[in-house]
This record gives C-alpha cells, sequence and structure tokens, in this order.
C-alpha cells in the first residue's frame, strides 16, 4: 500500500499469530447484482437523491449506510474509541492510528482505498499492521433482510446473488488469511438448506445469520425453533461456525412507539440517540434475545455440536446475562433440558468488543481464554484504528490466555492450524 492514510508501521513483536474475528469489507456496486438473474435487476439499485447516491430496495430508499458506494468514509477508529484509554476513548486532540482527531471528535473522512474492497491490498496492509489472519464481515449487505422483510423470496434471492459475488470477489478463504462470510436467511428453509450447502461446498468456515426473528410468509418467528431443525442439522453435520454480526435487527420498531413514529430504519453509523433510545434499548437487545432463545428453545440442547460467534456488539451483555443463567441454572432448573449456564460454556464465543478487562470478564463470568476472541472491527469508525493494541490489555495474562484471545480461539472455532 502506498496511499497515505495507511502507512503503518509494525512496532509490536508479538510471540503468537494474530487471528481479528472481525474485520469489515465494504461492498462494490455491484455486489448485489452481477449475479442477480434476469427480471430483477431493478429490485435493489442506486439512485441519485439531492445529489447524493442512495441504496434503494424495491424502490424504497434506505439510509441505513449514509454513502452505500463508500467512494469516501469515515476514517478506521474515527470515534476515537479505545479500550486501554481512560473513560474508553482516547483523549480530546489525540491521534488515533494515522489520523489526527479535532478536539470534538468529528470523525475524519477519507477516501475509500483498494484495501476496503478487494482482498489483494487488503491482505498487504494486514500484514503491514501485523494482522495474520482475519474474518471478513460484509457492511452494506446487513442491510438486506430487514427492509425486504415481507418478501422472503427476494431476500433469499438477492441473498445467493450476494454469496456469489463474495465468492468470485473475495472467495471464502482467501490465502489462508482472509475468512470471508458469505450471508444466509431462514426465511424459507428449502433455500436456507440449498445456500448452506452451496457456500460450504466452496470452502466457507463460517455464514452471517441476522440476529433477529426470522421474517418468513407466517410472520416473525425465532430462527431456534423447531421447525427449522433440518437446517441446524446439517450446519452441526458440516462443523460450520454460526456467526452472529451486529447489524439492522428491525428493533427499532420498539423504540419507535415510544417517540411516536412508524416506519423508521436503523443508521448504521449514527447515534440513533432520541433522547430516550439509549435507555429504551438498553432493555431491549436483540442479541440476549437472540441467546435467550437458543438456549431457552432448547436448540443448544438438540445440537450441541453448534458454535454461535456473537461479533461486534459490546461486551457489558455478557455479565448480565451470565448472571441470569446461573439465576436460572440454579432457581429454575426443571425448566430446561440441560444447566443453561453449560449451554452456553459449550456452544457460545464471545468477541470481546472494547471490552477494557478480558481478565475480570474470564474472572467474572467463569469463561474459558477458548471462548473469547479479539476483534478489531477495522476499518470502521467505531473500531480500532491500531488492532494490535488490544495485545496490551491482555499483556498480564497467562501466555497461552493471551494467545488464545489474540487468535487461537477464532482459529480453533474455524478449524484451521
Amino acid at each position: 500500500m502506498t496511499d497515505e492514510h495507511f502507512m503503518y508501521v509494525r512496532d509490536r513483536d508479538l510471540p503468537f499469530k494474530i487471528f481479528d474475528s472481525d474485520n469489515h469489507l465494504y461492498e462494490t456496486q455491484d455486489a448485489f447484482t452481477r449475479f442477480l438473474p434476469k427480471g430483477m435487476e431493478g429490485v435493489i439499485k442506486y439512485v441519485e437523491v439531492d445529489g447524493r447516491t442512495k441504496l434503494a430496495l424495491k424502490d424504497r430508499i434506505s439510509r441505513y449506510i449514509p454513502n452505500p458506494t463508500f467512494n469516501r468514509v469515515a476514517a478506521p477508529g474515527a470515534w476515537g474509541l479505545d479500550p486501554a484509554a481512560e473513560g474508553g476513548r482516547k483523549p480530546k486532540g489525540s491521534t488515533v492510528g494515522n489520523f489526527t482527531m479535532s478536539d470534538d471528535f468529528k470523525p475524519q473522512v477519507i477516501p475509500g482505498v483498494e484495501a476496503f474492497f478487494d482482498p489483494e491490498p487488503r491482505l498487504k496492509l494486514m500484514q503491514d499492521m501485523g494482522i495474520d489472519r482475519t474474518v471478513m464481515w460484509p457492511t452494506l449487505a446487513s442491510v438486506l433482510e430487514e427492509r425486504l422483510a415481507d418478501d422472503p423470496r427476494t431476500v433469499c434471492t438477492i441473498i445467493h446473488a450476494f454469496n456469489q459475488w463474495v465468492h468470485d470477489h473475495w472467495t471464502f478463504d482467501y490465502g489462508d488469511a482472509i475468512y470471508t462470510t458469505p450471508v444466509i436467511s431462514l426465511a424459507i428453509l428449502d433455500r436456507a438448506i440449498e445456500e448452506l450447502q452451496w457456500v460450504a461446498e466452496r470452502g466457507a468456515k463460517a455464514f452471517l445469520l441476522r440476529v433477529a426473528p426470522v421474517p418468513t410468509y407466517e410472520g416473525r418467528k425465532s430462527f431456534a425453533l423447531p421447525e427449522f431443525d433440518p437446517f441446524w442439522e446439517l450446519v452441526q453435520e458440516l462443523d460450520i461456525v454460526v456467526g452472529m454480526h451486529s447489524g439492522d435487527s428491525g428493533y427499532t420498531r420498539y423504540t419507535d412507539e415510544w417517540e411516536g413514529r412508524t416506519g423508521g430504519e436503523f443508521l448504521a453509523f449514527a447515534p440513533n440517540a432520541a433522547p430516550g433510545f439509549q435507555l429504551l434499548a438498553s432493555e431491549k437487545d436483540n442479541l440476549i434475545d437472540a441467546m435467550a432463545s437458543i438456549i431457552g428453545h432448547g436448540l443448544a440442547s438438540r445440537f450441541p455440536g453448534l458454535k454461535f460467534a456473537p461479533v461486534e456488539f459490546a461486551s457489558h451483555w455478557v455479565r448480565p446475562f451470565v448472571a441470569k443463567l446461573r439465576d436460572a441454572s440454579e432457581n429454575k432448573a426443571i425448566l430446561f433440558d440441560e444447566d443453561p449456564y453449560e449451554m452456553f460454556l459449550r456452544n457460545v464465543y464471545v468477541h470481546c468488543f472494547h471490552e477494557a478487562d478480558p481478565a475480570g470478564l474470564m474472572a467474572e463470568t467463569g469463561m474459558p481464554a477458548d471462548r473469547l476472541m479479539f476483534g478489531s472491527d477495522f476499518p470502521h469508525p467505531e473500531g480500532m484504528a491500531d488492532p494490535l493494541a488490544y495485545a496490551d490489555l491482555v499483556k498480564d495474562m497467562p501466555n497461552d490466555e493471551q494467545e488464545l484471545i489474540m487468535g487461537g480461539t477464532v482459529a480453533k472455532l474455524l478449524g484451521v492450524s
């Protein structure tokens, strides 16, 4: 890379390989359309609105991503979040990675560079940064299922076209270093099974499942209900990881009612900060609901070999949820086929997303290091501009635990050497 924004100098000599559980690609403008079948060309398109390019799905404009072309983007780490800094963010006026922040932390905007769009320059950038391997997640694709919730057939068709683009453009395993995740929707069970077989045959190590009730023709329902068991049986048989990334869960419908509006859209890179939003959302969390369903509806008991990896959910959800599981284990065990706390420890892998005290998280929850994963969310603005800085937070832990958190857990999870 010669781009002036990415002149990284590797200044850490770590005694283990770094496997980042959370990197992102930015989709090219043909990511959803290159492989769309004939007759569906107009279902998803880019349109001009007041001089700016926007994404339209079935002629409905989406504001989910402010600039869906990604020709200009917020700089990596531009929000100044830093788990090692006091208060969780860098002091005002400090440097974040290669970027100097203004006193009011206005995100610096930079041109989208090749390494955000293409695997070869991305691998070179990773090497410069000291990242040996990464799980690569989509960015714009997480808009699809909620925006098209009323049309399951179209959802499945566009997702398959997107997965074809991922395989064609990035592959699911680029150079044994970049493991890109395809997307699967359970909106139509037979289509989901076909999609799972298709991505597995092409080497996918993990897939992205939306963390929300599935919008089916019969209405929304949990993916953990027994009617979806044929799909989960195959997931277990293929030993493929169930990736669960933050995105548009559709939960804005709950807060919209409190704000006196309808039809609001989740905005990925906006604070969504209506006065009561954060307080309302704190008691209605889609990931906690998903984890509760996986355990409470017995999915983890019916298929104990399933591996769920929720990524980019701030880790403050873990401690109270584990406390709830422990309470259920002690006082409501008769309601479960197995100990719910033990199911969680067996089936769930946690991303230490800006977790400032990974050793404390382990001590308080009983989670071992081989269930915890480092991930930087690079190159998103709420992520880390310097991913390896997280190594400073584990440096006082035993060497084997450091190695697991900084990469070993993800390597074992995906089954790579």
